[in-house]
């Protein structure tokens, strides 16, 4: 089933998209809105035009495992989402994804606008690679 990934920002919120076979994670672009409800629509629209199964939101939580105003802004957002579009909204740890986003971007020597640009899209990639992983790992556990 095809799942699409959301990293929300506060201007910009990237998105992933994995293929059907849920192997491959792939960056799909980045939506600028500081408006939550026009956001919630045109990430529902988004899933509808990739025709979704699942989306996955990342949750900002603090390195210590709490729950912040950034956690609590995601939580909303998906249940806006859930509102909007009849597929499952599930969210996920995204901590250290922008880290690693940047670190790749580093590797590929990505800078400037570039990198501005692609860098949400990047770490919506890694928060469905994550997802992906935990699914692969539960599915595991429930087979035995």
């Amino acid at each position: 089933m095809r799942i699409l990934a959301v990293d929300l920002g506060k201007a910009r919120t990237g998105l992933a998209v994995c293929d059907e076979g849920e192997l491959l994670a792939s960056p799909v672009g980045v939506i600028q809105e500081y408006n939550r409800e026009r956001l919630a629509a045109a990430v529902a629209a988004k899933a509808g035009e990739y025709r979704v199964g699942e989306i996955v939101v990342g949750l900002p939580r603090n390195m210590d495992g709490s729950e912040g105003e950034s956690a609590q802004s995601a939580r909303a957002f998906a249940e806006q989402l859930r509102a909007l579009i009849d597929v499952p909204v599930h969210m996920q740890d995204e901590r250290g994804t922008t880290i690693t986003a940047h670190g790749y971007l580093n590797d590929t020597d990505t800078r400037g606008k570039k990198r501005k640009a692609v860098v949400d899209a990047v770490a919506a990639t890694i928060i469905l690679e994550d997802y992906l992983m935990y699914r692969r790992n539960r599915k595991h556990l429930f087979n035995n």
